[in-house]
């Protein structure tokens, strides 16, 4: 089970045992969503036939917050607003106003309510706390924040804060395009996006596109920064470094597996093997960019 978006952050204190930690989060499990209620969170087991809330492999630790929403379309709402708006205007014998329709739509989202159907997603948190390292597979800081929120709420004694680097990562990605060096580690590959410093914010984007070419660095020089540019690491894995640290699609590449039987198997082979090598990626990446700021 492969991440597949890293974001990244740094524990700064962690006073909890894994057994302490399954207790607390046991006591905030994923509840469904009450008659009235639009979204319910909550931990559950990061495996789906598992029976702990904490997934423990070594020093490593891997938790799963559950989030389960209800799917109403605001197409739906509108539509059901919009006839009952019809009927109100020929009962009353001129159209509802602002307030009406919205309490005409607060009406119709209360009552479809009950019978929306729901769906559930699950976002992964990796804990190491020996390396002082907590990763979140989410595509978004929404979702981050999400886990983050509720971890708070559930567990005391325990501080994280977002990784920084003494450099920025749009300033050492223009750089890098504008022909400046970079660790033999890393290769640059053939997707990057540029945006402008003006107030227009143009954006530029290649796709499978070499990208040492002169035009890129003509737009490099014209005052374009890169936001984003896709890297492989030691030949092993594949990422797109975005300006605020985040790495997204996360790609494994040739990377040996010892053979499983089971599922489990399969499970904490995957899991070893990823923090393995995230434990080497990302102080890489650190290096690339200046090294890690200072805490004051």
């Amino acid at each position: 089970m492969w991440f597949k978006n890293l974001q990244i952050y740094r524990i700064a204190e962690w006073n909890m045992t894994p057994a302490e930690l399954e207790e607390k989060l046991s006591r905030r499990a994923l509840q469904e969503c009450l008659r009235m209620e639009m979204q319910s969170l909550g931990w559950v087991t990061p495996r789906d036939e598992g029976e702990s809330f904490v997934h423990v492999l070594g020093q490593h630790m891997l938790i799963a917050l559950g989030v389960e929403k209800k799917l109403l379309p605001a197409t739906v709402v509108n539509q059901q607003a919009k006839e009952r708006a019809v009927e109100m205007e020929q009962q009353q014998g001129y159209k509802p106003g602002r307030k009406q329709i919205k309490d005409i739509k607060e009406a119709v989202t209360i009552e479809l309510l009950p019978r929306a159907f729901s769906q559930q997603r699950k976002t992964y948190a990796w804990i190491d706390p020996t390396g002082g390292w907590f990763v979140i597979d989410a595509s978004n800081l929404a979702k981050a924040d999400e886990l983050i929120e509720t971890l708070f709420k559930s567990i005391d004694n325990v501080t994280l804060k977002p990784l920084k680097t003494s450099l920025s990562p749009s300033t050492a990605m223009t750089g890098w395009l504008s022909g400046g060096d970079l660790s033999s580690s890393f290769t640059i590959d053939q997707h990057c996006e540029l945006r402008g410093k003006n107030d227009e914010k143009s954006t530029v984007s290649y796709n499978h596109h070499v990208l040492d070419s002169e035009e890129i660095t003509r737009h490099v020089k014209a005052g374009k920064e890169a936001t984003k540019v896709a890297m492989t690491w030691q030949s092993k894995i594949s990422f797109i470094l975005h300006e605020n640290l985040q790495l997204k699609r996360i790609t494994p590449l040739d990377i040996l597996k010892e053979p499983v039987e089971t599922d489990e198997e399969l499970f904490n082979s995957d899991f070893m093997i990823m923090t393995g090598e995230l434990m080497q990626l990302l102080p890489d990446v650190i290096d690339i960019l200046g090294g890690e700021e200072a805490v004051s």
